[in-house]
Formats: structure tokens, sequence, C-alpha cells
């Protein structure tokens, strides 16, 4: 049992002690006769004052020590709360709205500028508001514009989406045309700051300066517009005029009060002059079409004629990305003027070509035929002068035989060898008119080199030894393809001519591997050949050495020898220094790689078997010149050719002749009157289908076109005789098999 309440105040429990003190000393000092036990209380009593007074001691310094502690405790609340002004005050001060949420994204507090704009949102902006209550508010905000097509749902969904990054910035729309910048600061604790800062001026001004540029870039277009060569003009994508410059009203001959800004596509195609031919693959309708067409227009290019051809202007057309396009217009009538100009120039001369080809082939074909005569002449001539001498050689040598005057037999030895210089030369020029002869063929054959080189080693010996030159022949045991006959001839003559030009030294003979091919090669010490010389000692009669009285040669062994190397397909080579000698030096095939010789060609070539065909042609054509020379050249191929030089003509010399020719070749233009095809299809009326060809200089595709579709051939001018040739081949055939 407690004499004092603990939950006293200690100013009761010390009133409550002094009166329990008083009194015990009361009744001890009126009762001290009784028992010691008195006495003991006393003590007890004095016992309990002391711890008393020591409890009291304590108590008053733990009062002091919590008097001391709410000091502090309300110095430190009076400190929070100036702090917590005047962060207040600060935020207060600052321009822009501030917001703060903690890492809960809780609103903690906000200034008076937070979603000031936003003004029936303000009332709800109290601290405790989560994030997503604030973006739910905005979002439905009647002062918030949103972007076209979208929601306060899908506005909120993508702010929300933002809020998930690290750092934020995006500008909102107000609806009385502000602006405001919103961004998003991550604090230490996770927290969150929003700022936002109305960027209304500057947005206006970055619109007045965006305006400035446009309006700058459109004077620039204008100016560039307005220099250019070209006439141009711009359409939306509502096909309204938005942009053009002066040359295009001036080209296509619209007058100012016509072009103006959102004048219609349609409006300023139909206002055009009705004297402007489009082509027929681009008429109006569908130009107007490409027009019309939806998304981006592909490019257009035509080119349309004014008045009778005098000005042509090419159009183009291409769409642009926002859906508008452009058209610009170019006058192109003096180019296409000197075009034309050029194509007749380009017939003319392709006429004088043809002209002077046909020319030149009657020469050619004349001088054919005379140097085919030539060569007949000199074979024949060659022929019957061989047996003479020969007799001539006999009654010499009888002669020689019975005389016996040393003067008598030395004049008869010099008439023979006369007589044996002028057999060599006709034997040289028989050789030469063999070789130029097309009716000359080769005995090719495997041969090998050592049958070759035998005989001449030991015929060409006594001569070299003669000469007192050392003649080297190396045997070969190399196998080639060629005539044996000729290749001995060949070799025969580089030899001779090795030997008779050297005066001193060696004449070597041999054969090397070269690839697929074997090198025949004739080395000499001889005097050599300059460069400017190696040329021509290949021509008849030609010799570069003056001294004839030395050498006994004709001129006429090498000319033999590149005659027949060309004829034979062996490729003939030369080396020669001045002062240190000479190689020629010849390629023969292998045997077993080599290729059949066939003759050269000495001319241009000929449509083979025509002469044997017996073809007759009609031939239409009105000019003479031409007429006369296809005639000829048509003619020398052995081809019979009826001329005339019209339509009307033509028909009346068929009548008149009545027969059918093997083939038709028809001119297309024929003046006045049929055509070359219309001309075709009327003989074929009359005289069933022929092989046809028709000759013109016109290069457009509709003739080409008409000609495929009635199957027969065209053949361009300048004539191609190839051909030509294999046309009349082609005709000859066709008539052999019917």
């Amino acid at each position: 049992m407690h004499l004092i309440n603990p939950a006293d105040s200690l100013e009761r429990q010390n009133a409550k002690l002094i009166k329990i003190a008083e009194s015990l000393m009361r009744r001890v000092e009126h009762d001290a006769a009784q028992s010691g036990a008195a006495y003991a209380q006393f003590e007890r009593a004095a016992l309990l004052e002391k711890q008393v007074r020591e409890r009291t001691l304590e108590l008053e310094r733990t009062l002091d020590l919590l008097h001391e502690s709410n000091a502090q405790l309300a110095h430190a609340n009076e400190e929070t709360e100036a702090a917590r002004r005047n962060l207040a005050d600060a935020i207060e001060t600052v321009s822009e709205g501030f917001a703060l949420f903690d890492g809960t994204d809780t609103l903690v507090m906000c200034n008076s500028r937070f979603c000031r704009d936003f003004r029936d949102t303000v009332r709800d902006l109290r601290p405790g508001l989560s994030f997503a209550d604030y973006v739910d508010k905005v979002s439905r905000s009647r002062y918030l514009t949103l972007p076209d097509g979208e929601s306060p749902d899908s506005w909120a969904r993508q702010r929300m989406r933002r809020h998930q990054d690290r750092r934020v910035m995006f500008n909102v729309r107000h609806s009385q045309d502000r602006w405001l910048q919103v961004s998003e600061h991550r604090t230490a604790n996770g927290g969150t700051v929003i700022l936002q800062t109305d960027v209304t001026d500057i947005i206006r001004l970055e619109r007045q300066e965006r305006l400035k540029l446009k309006d700058k870039q459109t004077r620039m277009i204008r100016a560039t517009l307005d220099h250019l060569d070209q006439g141009v003009c711009i359409f939306d994508e509502h096909a309204r005029l938005v942009a053009w410059n002066q040359k295009f009203g001036t080209l296509i001959g619209l007058p100012a009060r016509r072009l103006h800004l959102g004048a219609s596509f349609d409006g300023l195609l139909g206002k055009l002059d009705h004297d402007f031919a489009f082509p027929r693959d681009a008429d109006r309708a569908a130009f107007a079409l490409w027009r019309s067409r939806d998304g981006a227009h592909g490019p257009i290019n035509f080119e349309v004629t004014r008045g009778k051809g005098d000005v042509v202007l090419q159009m183009f057309g291409k769409g642009m990305p926002d859906g508008g396009f452009l058209f610009s217009c170019t006058d192109v009538t003096a180019e296409r003027e000197a075009a034309r100009k050029l194509t007749e120039l380009n017939e003319i001369l392709e006429q004088r070509v043809m002209e002077r080809t046909l020319e030149l082939e009657d020469a050619l074909s004349a001088a054919e035929r005379a140097n085919a005569s030539k060569t007949r002449f000199v074979a024949a001539a060659s022929h019957d002068l061989l047996q003479p001498l020969s007799a001539a050689k006999l009654f010499v040598s009888s002669l020689s035989d019975r005389s016996h005057n040393e003067a008598d037999r030395a004049v008869l030895a010099k008439t023979e060898s006369a007589l044996s210089s002028a057999e060599q030369i006709i034997d040289a020029l028989l050789d030469i008119s063999k070789l130029d002869s097309d009716r000359l063929s080769f005995d090719i054959r495997p041969v090998s080199l050592g049958e070759i080189f035998r005989p001449l080693r030991d015929e060409m010996g006594v001569l070299a030894a003669r000469k007192g030159l050392r003649l080297s022949i190396v045997d070969s045991a190399l196998t080639v393809e060629t005539d044996p006959a000729y290749l001995r001839r060949v070799v025969q003559n580089l030899l001779a001519n090795a030997i008779r030009y050297t005066e001193t030294g060696r004449v070597v003979v041999g054969a090397r591997r070269n690839g697929s091919s074997a090198r025949i090669e004739v080395w000499d010490t001889g005097p050599g050949i300059a460069e400017e010389d190696q040329s021509t000692i290949f021509e008849e009669f030609k010799r570069l050495d003056t001294r004839a009285s030395t050498n006994d040669g004709l001129g006429l062994g090498l000319a033999i020898v590149e005659r027949a190397c060309a004829r034979l397909g062996h490729p003939l080579g030369l080396w020669s220094e001045p002062g240190r000698g000479s190689c020629f030096m010849v390629n023969v095939a292998l045997a077993g790689t080599a290729a059949p010789a066939r003759p050269a060609a000495l001319g241009p070539a000929r449509p083979a078997g025509l002469a044997r065909a017996g073809l007759i042609v009609l031939l239409v054509e009105n000019d003479p010149q031409l007429r006369r020379a296809i005639s000829v050249l048509v003619e020398s191929w052995g081809v019979n050719v009826l001329e005339a030089e019209d339509a009307a003509s033509a028909l009346q010399l068929l009548d008149d002749l009545d027969l059918t020719p093997d083939a038709l070749l028809l001119d297309q233009q024929l003046g006045s009157g049929l055509t070359g095809t219309d001309l075709f299809t009327a003989i074929t009326h009359r005289l069933g289908r022929l092989p046809c060809a028709i000759i013109s200089a016109d290069r457009a595709p509709q003739l080409r076109t008409l000609c495929k579709g009635l199957d027969i051939e065209l053949l361009p001018k300048p004539l191609d005789r190839h051909r030509l040739g294999q046309f009349l081949n082609a005709a000859a055939n066709a008539m052999t098999a019917s």
C-alpha cells in the first residue's frame, strides 16, 4: 500500500509527505512514553523523509530535462515550420508550375502556378493525389487541346508511358492557343518533380520565323521559276493551281487572267486552244484520267503540237509526295526541226552513199572481171609460150652438140641460159595466176617436214657451194597439215632468195615447235632489209638490190611466197636488221590441230548459186541512177532483172511479157500512185504470192509493222549487199524447191 500516489504531481506528493511528517511528529511528542516501537517508527519516518527528499531532487532534475527537451522540440518545430514556409514561398516565386510527387507517385506539394491554365483541375490538386489521377484529370480538362485523332484515354495512356522514361519533356497545347512545356525530373529518393513552362511566346516566335522563311523560300522559288526557260505550273492535292511562271502561260497560249491562284486543272485543260494536237496515246481524256488517279501520280511525258506543227511542246508531269503534281512544258520546235532536217540530210547522204557504193561495186566488179581476164590470159599465154620455149631449148641443145667451135658454143650456152630465164619467168607468172584464181584447190594432208627439207639440201647445196656459203638444213621430225607441193615451193623460194642475196657467211634452215604450230625459219647473213622496205619486197618484180649484173633474181619469188602462205593460211613473218641479216618465218599448224585450208577471199563475197538458178527479178525503183546501180550489182551475180520506174509501168510490163518473176524488189515510195506494199498486194492478186523485199529509207515503225503483217522482207537504204544476196538466195532456193 502506498501512502503517496505516483500519479500525483511533485507538489502534491511533497505536500502529502509534509503532512505525514507533521502527523508523525505530533504523535511522537504526545505519545513519547509509549513503547520503543514509536521510536522505531520515528526513525523510519526520518529515513523516509530522506528518501522523499532524494526522490524529490531526482524528480526536479527530470522535470528540468523534460522542460529543456520540450523547449528544444518546440524550437525544432518552429524551424521546420519556418523551412516549410520558406520552401513554399520559394516554390511560389518560381515562374513555372511546380509539383513534387514522392516515390509512391503521390502528390506532396505544388505551387499555385501548377495546372493554373487548366482551371477545372486546380481544385483537385491536394497533397495525397496519385499521379495517375492527376494525369486522368488533365486529360479530361476542357482546356487541353488534344492532337487530331486522339482521345482523352489514349492521351492519358501515352502520358503514363512517358512517365516511365528517365527524362521526359513534351509540349501540350492549351485551348486558348497557348503552349506548355512539361518536363519531369527524378529525385534521389525516387520521387518526381514536374515543371510546367509557358512556351507560348517561343512557339509563336518560331511560327513567325517559319512564316518568314517560308515567305523567303516562296520568293526564291518564284524567282527560280521566272528564270527557267521552261514553263512550269504546280497543283496541290485538290488539283488547284498554287504556283506557275509567266513562261508557262506564254507557251500554252493562256492569257494572264486565266492563270490565277486556285484555278482548277480541268478548267485550264478545257481552255486550251483546240489547235493543240495531242498524241494518240496521251490525248486530253487520258491526260485528265492521269490527273484523277488517287495516290502518287507516276511520271508522264509526251509532245503536243500547236497549229500546223509550227510549235512543238514537250510536256512532262510528275506527282509530289503531298498528293499534288507539277507540269513543265518545253519548246522543242527548234530541236525537232533540226532533227527533221538532219533526218532528211541523213537520207540524202545515205542515198549518195548507196549510189557511190553501187558505183564502186560496179567498178569493183569490172576490175574483178578484168583481173580474172588478166589471170586467164596470163595462164593461157604462159601455157602457150612454154611449148615454143621448150622447142627452142631443144634446138639450141641440138646445135650445141653439133658445133665444135668454142665461140659458137659459148653463144649457144648464153642463148640456152636466156631461154631458161624466160622459162622461169613464165613459170613464176603461171604460179601467181594459179594463186590468184578462185578455182585453185589444195591437197591438204599430214606432211613430215623432213620430206620437205631433205630434197632441198641436195638441190640448194650446189648453189650455196658456188658462192662459197655454208648451207645448214636442220632435220625436223615435226609433222604438219599442209599442201606439200606448195610448202616445198615456199621454202625453196625463201632459201633461193637467201642464197642469192648473201655474199658471205651462211644460210640456216630449221623448224621449231611454236605452241600448236611449227615455225619454219630461214636465216641468212645477207645485207638485211630496212624497216621501210619490208612491206614492199613481196610485190611483183620488186628488187631492192640494184646490182642486177651480179644477181639473177626475177623479183617474183617472194610474191609467190606471200600469196601461197595467204591461201594456205600459214602466217608469214620477217625479222631483218641492215648489216646483220634476215630471217623469214612461216607458221604451219601441226598435224591433228589444223583446220582444212580454204582459198583466201580475194574480193567481196558473192551469193552462191544464183548464176545457176536463172532467177528473174522484177525491180521497181523511181530513181533511175539507183535502179541502174542495183541492176548492175544483181546482174553481176547472174540474176536477170526486169526494170520499171513505177507501179503502173511494172504492171504493164508484166502484162506485156506475160511472165511471172521469181522475186520482187520494190521501192516503197514510187511517187504518185501505188506504194511498194500496195504494188505487192496488186501483183499477189494477179500472179499469186511471190518472194518480195521492200526497199525504203523510211525508219518509221509503221512501215516495219506493215511489212511484218504482209510477211515480206524490209531492206533499209542504203542497201546492204549481203542482205540483198541472202534474200535472192532464199528466193532461188524457194524456186528450186517448188
